[in-house]
């Protein structure tokens, strides 16, 4: 989860990169491309489920019973997707005052530190979702008959892509990645 101070991996097009730092944004990039991926997927396919629900309710006066719990499985892959993107775009939420009044190499230092933060927090949030985990795979969704362990796992790829995207954010930084003030305003979603 890039702190969103860092370097973006999408904006460093027209900068000349050390080759190790190329295959660490491709890398990045690819987990950003698996977000879209899924997020394009699950979108696509309850828009379809939820119109195909309307116009059999309108059509014959009752819809797939299914379509109402959908939902209950892709809403969060859609809603880790988005973290993923987020995180491997740098456009997540962040405050950059402190970083940006230092000087460059007390920079890299702090963005360091903030992606190891970022790590631990993942990992501790995927060791603490074991129990959630396992217990989800006895409930089962009334009408689908599925388990909702398979929603559930998208916990799992959240956190798991934004520890990868912070551990390759580290990687970077202490290989010598810039640490220049990225231009947050242009980047903002908000």
């Amino acid at each position: 989860m890039n702190a969103g101070i860092g370097v973006n991996p999408s904006e460093a097009e027209g900068v000349h990169q050390h080759p190790f730092h190329r295959i660490v944004t491709q890398i990045i990039r690819l987990i950003a491309f698996s977000g879209k991926v899924i997020a394009v997927a699950t979108i696509v396919f309850m828009f379809f489920a939820l119109l195909a629900n309307v116009v059999l309710r309108y059509a014959f006066g009752s819809g797939i019973s299914w379509a109402y719990e959908i939902h209950a499985l892709l809403l969060p892959w859609l809603v880790g997707a988005g973290v993923v993107i987020a995180a491997a775009r740098g456009t997540n939420i962040a405050i950059t005052i402190l970083p940006d009044m230092l000087a460059p190499e007390l920079r890299r230092g702090l963005l360091v530190v903030i992606e190891v933060v970022l790590v631990i927090i993942c990992v501790t949030v995927l060791q603490s979702s074991k129990p959630i985990l396992m217990a989800s795979k006895f409930q089962t969704l009334s009408t689908l008959g599925i388990k909702q362990y398979w929603g559930y796992l998208s916990l799992v790829y959240a956190f798991a892509g934004m520890a990868c995207i912070s551990v390759l954010e580290v990687v970077r930084l202490l290989t010598g990645a810039s640490v220049a003030n990225s231009d947050a305003e242009r980047r903002s979603l908000s």
